[in-house]
């Protein structure tokens, strides 16, 4: 893998690896040595998904505790979106604009997206934005 690659990864991408989801591994390997980056929202989703295990009871509080110790633990750049043209990808796809902030931050830095969010690849597409597949 080349050295300084850099790859945008969504909520459901690191949901999935800190789940232990069928999709980790590869994850992991197509995310290896690579700079990871977000917007600023995803640990704000990451927080709100836990919220929703412990509300449907999937997980015990301890259990959430702990993911969300391993989320700390992943390196993963923060970047900032640019809000009037998120809010024009919803428009334009209608789409949520957590999905939008993601989309736009890939489309502005010319970097690929890794998502497991088919909707946000069908968008992606649509956009002319690199989406990175898993094997």
């Amino acid at each position: 893998m080349p050295k300084g690659r850099k790859i945008i990864v969504d909520a459901s991408v690191v949901l999935a690896v800190i789940l232990d989801e069928p999709e980790k591994a590869a994850l992991v390997v197509e995310t290896e040595g690579a700079t990871l980056l977000a917007p600023s929202c995803l640990s704000w989703e990451i927080g709100n998904a836990f919220s929703a295990i412990l509300k449907r009871k999937r997980m015990d509080f301890e259990s959430v505790s702990q993911g969300l110790k391993i989320f700390e633990m992943i390196p993963i750049q923060e970047m900032e979106i640019t809000l009037v043209d998120a809010l024009e990808l919803c428009n334009r796809h209608d789409i949520y604009a957590y999905d939008a902030y993601y989309l736009q931050l890939a489309k502005r830095s010319s970097l690929p997206l890794l998502t497991l969010d088919r909707r946000m690849m069908e968008v992606a597409q649509l956009e002319k934005i690199q989406v990175k597949g898993i094997k």
